[in-house]
């Protein structure tokens, strides 16, 4: 078979130090992993970080992995495979092969056990002796499968391990024992496992400096037992009893707590969250007799409030009792569900008193509790609470973007994994609908769009109906052309919105609900033939005709209903299904007038330049149409610059035809007024835009045409002006230069 070579960037940003990716001359092999053609020898410290991205990155697989059989190039110590998914064999022929100090294999699906890996650790002698950190932690074991030629293949096989996290895995107590009898361990974490006895630990007393026994629910064993164990463990810094299940009472901790300084004399850190009937007094006699202690885990356990505890300035809490020890939780318990789903209903409590205080620091750790466990609908219904308050109103203002565009990014993953759950939807469209957010933090607005439509379409809550329509209207003035394409495509889209308007024009109703959407509308066609076909479909044209009628004293109003109708009039297949002479003939009334605002002229002359710019295609009477044009004319030299801005444009492209020497002048004038509209308010933008896009020699011809009438000329002229002025101001250097040729000529 023959092999594929390839280049791949896969050192991309992987130090912030070495912007420029490392291009890695790769081959795909018959089986179908990759091989290292070419590469240049990586510090190890960047080859691990490269495994470690590409593992967080969800790009490591037993295709890509392969490249780090290049032992000689790619030289791991300190491996991170965390939930990527591999199978044994690429896992042994890829990674066994170095000399690792640290492997974190935890969550890995696929197949993978930890007997496979214990085997292919074995199998190097380097490993059994190098290999100092190792974590299973969330992985099948399986211990069936741990024998290699007769020879049974244990953890005790791997010599220089100090650290190891089996938690959550299917850890029995004769691996336990095995376990132990290793030389140099001193963190061991057995939580969540069906460990039954505990008495295998003291093997390694003498080295064990910390032990994590969260959750055994397996246990069997007598409290005064499991203490006499635990207190002839001499090196113990750091014991984690807590417990998830949250049970009322245990005698082994409160044994523990009001045994007195002689049980662990050593002990620095305990953690007992969970235990429900921690008495104050208890936890008082505890930590008076530590005075060593750093940190003491009460999450849960009603003992958070002790008077003892608000004078040990070095002893860290986690608990519910202040916001100090609620931090402290959402920090320690990252990999503990139920004690973050905890502690963040405590902190949404809290932070329903935070008015004006922008807190990113708290922000950023009800993220990762939502980064950590996203497809918990407890965790992300609390958190999105969280989030809202903590954001809300003037509160976002001054939080870093790429926090607020992480948080958002993870919102939206919310609304996307719980569709149907409404409360948490309510949620994330609060968070949602802040101005900061919506026109300031960067994040997939298409998506968002999409989201918040799917969830509209469901729910009539007028106040939430309210904001769902505020976001979507926000959003799609946001996205590029080719993205409101794609959203315009769906039919379904344009019906509810629709549904909205008619909904609110049927009661007369005028509100911000019936504003957003006719500008969510008028965002989604423009410059969108296919969302403007959908308009025309879903009988949108015949609803307008009744809603400029229906609100005629309201100018907000009429200017978006008439802004989507010249986006309409844009669309030269659908000009057929606006010849219709009571609407034209409305339409030219709001040409001028004194109670007529020129933006609701402007679009009305708009709908009117479109449909009489095509002599062949006009089906109404002629004479009419010499009509309008005549009063489009007369109508535009009246009109007054208005002093805000009052349209904007994503592209001058659809004023090109109407800009065509053989346009009528009415049809002219309007276009050439529009130019110079928005180049007078924003120069930078659209003097550029006109260059870019080859607006400017239709000025120029339109200008020297000697059948241009005076009016358009002398419009065009001024535009050429501004576009002149424009280059001088932005390129000073070329327009001195371009002086100085003169000069000498």
């Amino acid at each position: 078979m023959e092999m594929k070579h390839t280049k791949y960037p896969f050192m991309s940003n992987v130090v912030a130090s070495e912007p420029k990716p490392a291009v890695f001359d790769c081959s795909t092999q018959p089986d179908g992993s990759l091989r290292l053609s070419w590469a240049p020898l990586l510090p190890q410290e960047m080859a691990d970080q490269l495994l470690h991205k590409m593992a967080a990155q969800g790009t490591l697989n037993d295709r890509t992995v392969g490249i780090f059989r290049s032992c000689e190039q790619l030289r791991l110590r300190r491996a991170c495979v965390r939930s990527s998914p591999l199978s044994a064999e690429a896992f042994r022929l890829a990674l066994c092969p170095h000399r690792l100090q640290e492997l974190d294999a935890s969550g890995v699906p696929g197949g993978l056990t930890g007997a496979h890996i214990l085997s292919g650790l074995a199998s190097n002698p380097e490993c059994r002796a190098s290999l100092q950190r190792l974590t299973l932690s969330r992985l099948q074991l399986g211990w069936t499968s741990l024998e290699v030629k007769e020879e049974q293949v244990g953890f005790s096989s791997l010599q220089g391990l100090r650290t190891l996290n089996l938690a959550n895995t299917d850890l029995t107590d004769p691996f336990l024992e095995d376990i132990c009898t290793l030389p140099q361990l001193e963190v061991l974490d057995i939580s969540s496992t069906p460990v039954t006895e505990l008495s295998a630990l003291l093997g390694c007393r003498l080295t064990l400096r910390s032990l994590t026994a969260h959750g055994l629910r397996q246990l069997d064993m007598s409290p005064a037992r499991v203490i006499s164990i635990l207190s002839q463990l001499h090196a113990l810094r750091h014991l984690d009893l807590s417990d998830d299940r949250f049970v009322s009472g245990d005698e082994a901790v409160r044994l523990l707590l009001e045994g007195g300084s002689g049980i662990l004399p050593a002990l620095v850190s305990l953690d007992v969250s969970g235990r429900k009937k921690v008495t104050e007094g208890a936890v008082t006699a505890f930590v008076e007799g530590r005075r060593g202690l750093l940190f003491l885990g009460l999450l849960a356990t009603g003992a958070g409030s002790c008077d003892v505890l608000s004078g040990k300035n070095n002893l860290k809490v986690t608990g519910e009792a202040n916001e100090k020890q609620i931090c402290e939780s959402l920090r320690r318990y990252r990999e503990r569900e139920c004690f973050t789903r905890e502690a963040l209903v405590h902190l949404y409590q809290l932070t329903n008193d935070m008015y004006n205080q922008t807190r990113p620091d708290i922000l950023k750790l009800v993220l990762g509790g939502m980064q950590n466990y996203s497809e918990s609908l407890h965790v992300q219904l609390v958190a999105s609470a969280c989030v809202f308050n903590l954001t809300n109103q003037d509160m976002a203002v001054g939080m870093p973007h790429p926090l607020l565009s992480a948080v958002v990014h993870q919102v939206l993953e919310a609304m996307r994994s719980f569709p149907s759950h409404q409360q948490l939807q309510k949620n994330c469209l609060l968070v949602l609908c802040s101005d900061t957010i919506l026109q300031d933090v960067p994040f997939d607005r298409f998506e968002a769009a999409k989201l918040v439509m799917n969830w509209l379409s469901g729910h009539v809550d007028r106040t939430l109906q309210r904001m769902a329509v505020a976001v979507i209207s926000i959003l799609v003035a946001k996205l590029s052309t080719e993205q409101t394409t794609q959203l315009g495509a769906d039919i379904f889209i344009m019906k509810q919105l629709l549904g909205i308007v008619q909904q609110k024009a049927m009661a007369g109703v005028v509100d911000s609900t019936l504003k957003f959407a006719l500008s969510a509308l008028w965002n989604l066609t423009d410059e969108t033939p296919t969302a403007s076909r959908h308009f025309i479909q879903c009988q949108g044209l015949e609803l307008y005709e009744e809603v400029l009628k229906t609100y005629s004293s309201e100018s907000s109003i009429q200017q978006k209903v008439l802004g989507l109708l010249n986006n309409i009039a844009e669309v030269e297949e659908l000009q057929a299904d606006m010849m219709q002479e009571d609407l034209l003939e409305h339409v030219v009334t709001l040409l001028q007038g004194p109670q007529v605002e020129v933006g609701i002229s402007y679009f009305a002359g708009g709908i009117l330049a479109h449909l009489t710019s095509r002599q062949d295609a006009w089906t109404l009477d002629q004479g009419l149409r010499q009509t309008i044009l005549e009063q489009l004319h007369a109508a535009i030299l009246t009109w007054a610059l208005p002093e805000r801005e009052m349209v904007s444009y994503r592209s001058f492209r659809p004023f090109f035809s109407l800009l065509q020497t053989s346009q009528p002048a009415g049809v002219q004038l309007w276009a050439v007024w529009a130019m110079h509209l928005v180049c007078t308010q924003n120069g930078v933008q659209y003097c550029q835009m006109l260059q870019v896009e080859g607006a400017v020699e239709l000025l120029k011809t339109l200008s020297s045409d000697l059948d241009t009438h005076s009016n358009v000329r002398g419009m065009a002229e001024s535009i050429l002006g501004m576009v002149e002025r424009h280059q001088t101001t932005s390129n000073p250097l070329r327009t001195q230069t371009e002086k100085g040729h003169h000069g000498r000529s």
